[in-house]
């Protein structure tokens, strides 16, 4: 009766939170579920206490890192470099497709996905209307980029709420974190690009016109408050692994950097920082605490026991079985029942498999990356993609439920199983040591090889831009 029990006000609390009716927040209706499950006893006030212990740290700094990047888009932060993207690819289709992957895959990885997928995309739709491109191209780009910085959100803690959530559980540090994910976060942008190139080539333009594009300096509201970002977000990289070793919170990092930058930014004439707190998602503080309570309750009623015998028969079969079994079936359970709660109850069940060393390192990882790449094979699998579909269906660019899942679905099968079994080799390698300095050595020549075709891509703009200039030239 009590599994029953919880498991209708998990699918109540879902159903309000994804469908909002009568545009009802979605910290109301995560805290409404939470008072059913405790009125209900399907949970304990000493559960709910469990759950703020583990989710406000996480919570505190997905709230505060947003509060850096509002600010960084009301500076113009995101279009200067969206703007850059567009001159250095230098008129080249395919290039400047790779490299607005790579500034998702970057702005995802320090700045959280939501500030990727959210922020990143009306810049982005804007620059390629802004080239012309027909909208089906329009369309590919705005996939790809929401596509890309959800499976790109696995390098740091901080990347994912989802990271810092699973992290906090297991009690991981940032550092040891980072060490095991920025591996199989490299593996994630590769396959995910090269899938979303050969799904969207036809689209893609071998050529355009970017003579017209402006200059990115144009995009700056603030000169003197971009450069002081520029070492706010400095300090901030150094804090987080130096916070890490004194055993300072994330929460606290983050929140120190977001009243500097608020407070840097208190005469800017481009930002209004009281307009910036009252926009932060301070309901993602109720909707979390609410819903991991509600999650809690099918913790008491067993379903983590379920989770945790099919994980143990995973774990007695090797690194490679665990990584792919755990990954997969929080890819599975994210894309049908969201990723947030998904995270937690994966991660209640791993604390409870008795295993430790690489094979327990195999488990908290591709409960990461199946609850952060998983969840976009449908468009109820996280909230960012919910409201990413908002966002461009309020740019003018709907995109079907159906049209969604077809790519969702052929973009996200080979970057989650290329991903976790790139997972299960680098913790080997990282148990290795001479393993490790031959991928350190093939690493080092990876960065030379990129160097040395960024250096020569540089140069590619000017030289192309009087080409293109050329007025006895025939257009494009």
């Amino acid at each position: 009766m009590t599994a029953a029990l919880a498991l209708v006000i998990f699918v109540l609390t879902l159903v309000f939170v994804i469908r909002r009716p009568r545009r009802i927040g979605i910290g109301w209706s995560a805290a409404a579920g939470a008072s059913l499950a405790l009125a209900t006893g399907v949970v304990t006030a000493a559960d709910a206490l469990k759950v703020v212990g583990i989710v406000w740290n996480a919570t505190l700094a997905f709230v505060a890192v947003v509060l850096i990047s509002l600010v960084l888009d009301e500076i113009g932060f995101f279009e200067w470099a969206a703007l850059y993207v567009a001159r250095l690819a230098g008129g080249d289709g395919r290039t400047l497709f790779a490299l607005t992957a790579v500034l998702c895959a970057a702005v995802s990885a320090f700045l959280t996905n939501d500030g990727a997928a959210l922020m990143m995309t009306p810049i982005v739709l804007a620059i390629v209307r802004e080239l012309g491109f027909a909208e089906k191209t329009v369309l590919a780009f705005a996939l790809m980029s929401g596509f890309v910085a959800d499976a790109t959100s696995l390098p740091l803690v901080v990347s994912n709420l989802t990271n810092m959530i699973a992290a906090d559980v297991a009690g991981v540090g940032f550092a040891e974190y980072a060490a095991r994910m920025w591996m199989p976060d490299l593996v994630s942008l590769a396959v995910s690009l090269a899938a979303a190139y050969v799904y969207f080539r036809g689209n893609i333009p071998v050529r355009y016109r970017f003579d017209s594009v402006r200059a990115p300096e144009t995009a700056v509201r603030d000169a003197a408050l971009f450069r002081k970002a520029w070492v706010v977000l400095a300090v901030l990289a150094a804090a987080y692994v130096c916070g890490d070793r004194f055993g300072v919170p994330v929460s606290l990092v983050a929140g120190v950097a977001a009243v500097w930058l608020l407070w840097l930014a208190r005469r800017s004439p481009a930002v209004d920082p009281k307009r910036v707190v009252r926009n932060a998602p301070w309901a993602i503080i109720a909707f979390a605490v609410g819903m991991y309570v509600v999650v809690y309750g099918l913790h008491n009623a067993g379903l983590t026991e379920m989770l945790g015998s099919a994980l143990v028969w995973a774990a007695e079969r090797g690194a490679f079985v665990a990584a792919m079994t755990a990954g997969w079936l929080a890819a599975v359970l994210s894309s049908v029942m969201n990723n947030l709660p998904t995270v937690m109850v994966v991660a209640l069940a791993v604390e409870a498999v008795p295993v430790d060393g690489t094979i327990r390192e195999a488990l908290i990882y591709s409960n990461v990356i199946g609850s952060d790449i998983g969840p976009k094979m449908t468009p109820i699998g996280s909230l960012a993609t919910l409201i990413w579909l908002h966002v461009l269906a309020r740019k003018g660019l709907r995109v079907g439920w159906r049209e969604y899942v077809k790519a969702g679905v052929v973009l996200t099968v080979p970057t989650l199983t290329a991903t976790l079994a790139s997972l299960a080799l680098w913790l080997e390698v990282l148990h290795d040591e001479r393993a490790v300095a031959v991928w350190a050595a093939g690493l080092m020549l990876t960065a030379i090889a990129c160097l040395a075709w960024l250096t020569r891509n540089i140069h590619k703009p000017a030289i192309r831009k009087d080409r293109i200039g050329d007025p006895t030239e025939k257009p494009l």
